[in-house]
C-alpha cells in the first residue's frame, strides 16, 4: 500500500492546500462539503449526504462479506486570522484551518480512494465519514450527525479517527489504551455587585474585588478537593467588567473552562464549582449567575482498537514509530462518538520543528510529509480492524 499512498501524496496535498486556502467556520462548510463529494464522485464512492447540515458519509462495501468499520474526519476552520508563513495561506480574512481538518478530510479521501481501489478484496464494509462542526464545542456536529441517522443503514462496528500531533515528529504515531482528550465543559459566570464612586468605595459593592476573590476561590478546587492521582484544571480565560477608572464596577462576567479525564473527577469538579462560586460572591455581599455547559466528553479509546491500530503503526512505522505518550486536556468531538460505539482515537506525528506553533495558534503549521503516513496508517488500520473483527 505504501507505493499507492506515495503515488497519492501531490492530490492530497493539493486537496489539503486547497481547503487551506479557502477555511470555512462550523455550520459553513458548504463548499468545502461540496469539494468532498467531488472527490468521491471521482473515485468512484457512494455516499450521501445532509447530516448535521454538511456532513457526508461515504461508503464502501468490500466485494466480501464482514463486519463494518467507520473511518472520521472533522472538516471545519476557526475564526482566527492567520500569521503561517505558507504560500497557500488563508484567503478568507479571520478564518483559518489552525487545528489540522484540513489535512484530516484530505488524507480521508485519500484512504477512500486506497480502499475503493482494492475493495473487491475486502471482507466487510468502511464508512468515511466526514463531520462539520468539530469545533463549536459544546454543539458539535457528531451527535447531530447521529441524530440524522449517518449510521441508520450501516451500524460501525467500530470507529477509527486521527488528529494531526503538533508534539510528535513525522513519522510517530501516539496511541493510548483508555482516556486520550479530556472532558471539556464551559462555564460564564456574572458576577453582581453594586456600583458607585471610586472615592467611596464604603458605599459600594464592588464586582471586581469579588470576582478576585472568585478567581482565587476556584483555584483550590484542583488542588484540594481532587484526588492528586486524577486530572483537572480550571481555567479563566476571560474577563470582563468596569466602564472606568473612577468608577467601583457593579458587573464582572469570568468565562473560562473546566478539563478533566475521568466521569467521577468531572462530576466533583463540576459541583465543588458551583458551591465555590457561589460562596465567594455572596461572602463578599455580592451574588453571581453561573451558565454551565457540559461540554465534549472524554474520548477514551477501547483497548483492544488501541492495541491493533498500535500493531498497524508499528508494522508501518518500527518501534520508534509508537512512543509512549499521555493524554491531553484538549477536548475533541469524536468522544462523543465513543460513548455509543467502540473505537479508537491516536495522533499523527506532524511536528516541523523548533519553529512549530500549537494548535489553534495562528502560526500552526504541520510537516505534510505526515499526509502519506497518515493515510496509509488509516487505510490500513481500517482493514486491520476488518481482520480482527471477522475473526
Amino acid at each position: 500500500m505504501k507505493k499507492q499512498t506515495q503515488e497519492l501524496f501531490e492530490e492530497i496535498r493539493a486537496f489539503r492546500r486547497d481547503l487551506h486556502e479557502n477555511p470555512e467556520l462550523s455550520g459553513e462548510e458548504t463548499e468545502t462539503s461540496r469539494k468532498i463529494q467531488a472527490k468521491l464522485d471521482e473515485y468512484g464512492i457512494s455516499y450521501s449526504t445532509g447530516y448535521a447540515k454538511t456532513g457526508v458519509l461515504g461508503v464502501i462495501q468490500g466485494g466480501k462479506p464482514g463486519k463494518t468499520v467507520g473511518l472520521r474526519a472533522d472538516i471545519d476552520a476557526l475564526p482566527i486570522l492567520e500569521k503561517a508563513d505558507v504560500p497557500f495561506k488563508s484567503k478568507v480574512d479571520g478564518k483559518m484551518h489552525a487545528c489540522g481538518h484540513d489535512a484530516h478530510t484530505a488524507m480521508l479521501l485519500g484512504v477512500g480512494k486506497l480502499l475503493q481501489d482494492q475493495k473487491a478484496d475486502i471482507a466487510g464494509t468502511v464508512l468515511l465519514i466526514f463531520q462539520p462542526a468539530e469545533e463549536n464545542a459544546p454543539t458539535g456536529g457528531s451527535e447531530q450527525m447521529m441524530a440524522d441517522g449517518v449510521f441508520d443503514t450501516y451500524q460501525p462496528d467500530v470507529l477509527i479517527a486521527q488528529h494531526v500531533w503538533p508534539g510528535l515528529p513525522a513519522g510517530q504515531v501516539g496511541v493510548i489504551d483508555g482516556a486520550i482528550m479530556g472532558n471539556s465543559d464551559r462555564f460564564q459566570v456574572t458576577i453582581y455587585g453594586a456600583g458607585g464612586h471610586a472615592s467611596m468605595p464604603h458605599q459600594t459593592v464592588d464586582a471586581i474585588i469579588i470576582a478576585n476573590q472568585v478567581m482565587s476561590a476556584i483555584q483550590t478546587i484542583v488542588s484540594r478537593n481532587a484526588n492528586p492521582m486524577d486530572s483537572g484544571v480550571i481555567t479563566i480565560g476571560k474577563i470582563t467588567g468596569g466602564y472606568r477608572y473612577n468608577v467601583v464596577a457593579d458587573t464582572v462576567v469570568l468565562e473560562g473552562t473546566i478539563r478533566s479525564l475521568s466521569d467521577d473527577t468531572k462530576k466533583l469538579l463540576k459541583k465543588r464549582f458551583h458551591e465555590v462560586v457561589q460562596g465567594a460572591a455572596e461572602m463578599m455581599g455580592g451574588s453571581c449567575e453561573i451558565d454551565y455547559s457540559d461540554g465534549y466528553p472524554a474520548t477514551i479509546n477501547t483497548k483492544r482498537w488501541a492495541e491493533v491500530v498500535r500493531k498497524s503503526a508499528k508494522h508501518q512505522l518500527g518501534d520508534v514509530g509508537t512512543p509512549e505518550v499521555i493524554g491531553s486536556m484538549a477536548g475533541e468531538d469524536f468522544g462523543r462518538f465513543l460513548k455509543k460505539y467502540e473505537g479508537v482515537y491516536y495522533w499523527l506525528g506532524t511536528s516541523v520543528g523548533e519553529h512549530q506553533k500549537p494548535l489553534h495558534d495562528p502560526g500552526f503549521m504541520i510537516d505534510e510529509q505526515a499526509l502519506s503516513i497518515g493515510t496509509e496508517l488509516m487505510a490500513q488500520a481500517a482493514l486491520d480492524v476488518l481482520a480482527e473483527l471477522n475473526k
